[in-house]
């Protein structure tokens, strides 16, 4: 299981969101801001394969596809590392960090081989998705799912 490079928090008055751009250079988020939102509405999937792996850095096996309006992270893209033969289902979002009240949190994004992602599905930071795996529509998946497995709803179910 991965574990969440876990960063406490400096500024304990306030929210770390609040000191994003001490953490995080701003060009660097504008940069990938942009070429995220326009990737998100490229029709041609190889071009938005393209974006993701050589502008952002993204980790993308051969034929796997992103459909319509899926939002990778937007600070960290370069932590998903995704298999061949995926398919990422409308609106999906795949996070690498999370800013909480006290503290931020970084973490990696594995999604193995031959997995369908359903539609409107968040995948949160530091989980592991195996190969063969099928995550149902609008799933939150918070924790590891192994391989051959069926995982849906919220909170997630994990079904061998």
């Amino acid at each position: 299981m991965r574990q969440y490079k876990k960063v406490v928090n400096h500024f304990p008055h306030t929210n770390p969101l609040w000191h994003m751009y001490k953490i995080i250079r701003f060009p660097k988020v504008l940069k990938q801001t942009i070429l995220i939102e326009i990737a998100r509405f490229i029709p041609s999937l190889p071009l938005k394969r393209w974006i993701y792996r050589a502008c952002l850095g993204m980790e993308i096996g051969q034929k796997t596809s992103f459909a319509y309006k899926v939002m990778p992270d937007v600070l960290y893209p370069e932590l998903i590392h995704i298999g061949d033969n995926c398919v990422i289902g409308y609106n999906t979002t795949i996070l690498t960090h999370e800013f909480l009240v006290t503290e931020y949190r970084i973490g990696e994004v594995f999604i193995g081989s031959n997995t369908l992602i359903g539609a409107n599905t968040t995948i949160l930071p530091g989980v592991t998705i195996g190969k063969n795996v099928r995550v149902g529509a609008g799933t939150v998946v918070s924790k590891d799912i192994p391989d051959n497995a069926l995982a849906f709803g919220n909170p997630i179910q994990i079904r061998k």
